[in-house]
């Protein structure tokens, strides 16, 4: 069976990329869901699919947090791995639906938890605002700030890979070098600078349209925002791509990973210089 993969909100699960795409499941929070169910739910998954990946965002709520850590530590298992994410909701929800088309894939439970972080740099993330006053996720300057107040003002954002800001119609979004489909999330219908001129700038293969995660809002710093994100989407490049790195075993719980950090365990693996040689000591 392939490894679970699990996000913590159901608006977090996008419509199946291709019908053998298996959906995430969900762990909920606290406040919907009983220790009992939360505890009995990953068991569940754990027995029938032998290890889990939780994918949540890095901003999730503590008692959220604190949850997961429970569960995991409650069922006493080194086979559910938490995978904390900096990409804004729309971008992690693509994430997950990546890493549930990798999972039926011939890759171990450690290199698809230890490939979030490969897939993440190839999700470009996110927003068109109209007002950056409050948001905390990307540098604001002063002057942007200033204009931020302005009636009609609107700002186009992208938090992921690396930060980008301009106001609509006085500048352009570097975007993806590769072909990529683009989403789109609105709490009202999508912007036009996005569906358009944004999927024309970046040459997008399609324009799909999803609703706009619950914590979007809060995440953006307004309510009035269409939030974005390009990704790749063909599972033979996402498959290339991951079975292209390097792989190696955990030091600490001897998974196998790719990059330089465990999945499961978060273990660093340690540079070059500091390995040991091939017989375990040092001449």
């Amino acid at each position: 069976m392939p490894t679970a993969i699990a996000v913590t909100s159901p608006d977090l699960v996008l419509p199946a990329a291709d019908p053998h795409t298996p959906p995430p499941a969900v762990l909920s929070s606290p406040d919907i869901q009983p220790l009992d169910d939360a505890l009995a739910h990953a068991h569940r998954l754990l027995d029938l699919h032998g290890h889990l990946v939780v994918l949540h965002p890095r901003s999730l709520a503590p008692a959220h947090e604190r949850r997961l850590h429970t569960v995991r530590s409650l069922l006493e298992s080194d086979r559910i791995a938490l995978v904390a994410s900096p990409l804004p909701p729309l971008g992690l929800a693509v994430l997950a639906r990546q890493l549930c088309q990798l999972s039926v894939c011939d890759f171990s439970p450690g290199v698809l938890a230890s490939s979030a972080r490969l897939l993440a740099h190839y999700v470009h993330a996110g927003a068109v605002l109209n007002s950056v006053t409050r948001l905390d996720h990307v540098p604001v300057g002063l002057k942007t700030h200033a204009k931020s107040w302005l009636p009609g003002s609107q700002f186009a954002v992208v938090a992921h890979p690396e930060p980008q800001l301009v106001r609509v119609g006085a500048g352009e979004l570097e975007g993806p070098d590769y072909a990529c489909r683009l989403v789109v999330a609105g709490a009202a219908a999508p912007a036009e600078w996005v569906t358009v001129h944004l999927a024309a700038a970046w040459r997008v293969g399609a324009v799909l349209e999803a609703p706009l995660p619950g914590y979007s809002p809060s995440w953006w710093g307004t309510s009035k925002l269409t939030e974005f994100a390009a990704y790749l989407s063909d599972l033979s490049v996402l498959y290339q791509l991951v079975a292209s790195v390097r792989r190696e075993s955990c030091r600490w719980c001897g998974m196998e990973l790719i990059g330089d950090r465990c999945g499961f365990c978060a273990s660093p693996v340690p540079a070059p210089e500091h390995r040991l040689p091939a017989g375990g000591t040092y001449s």
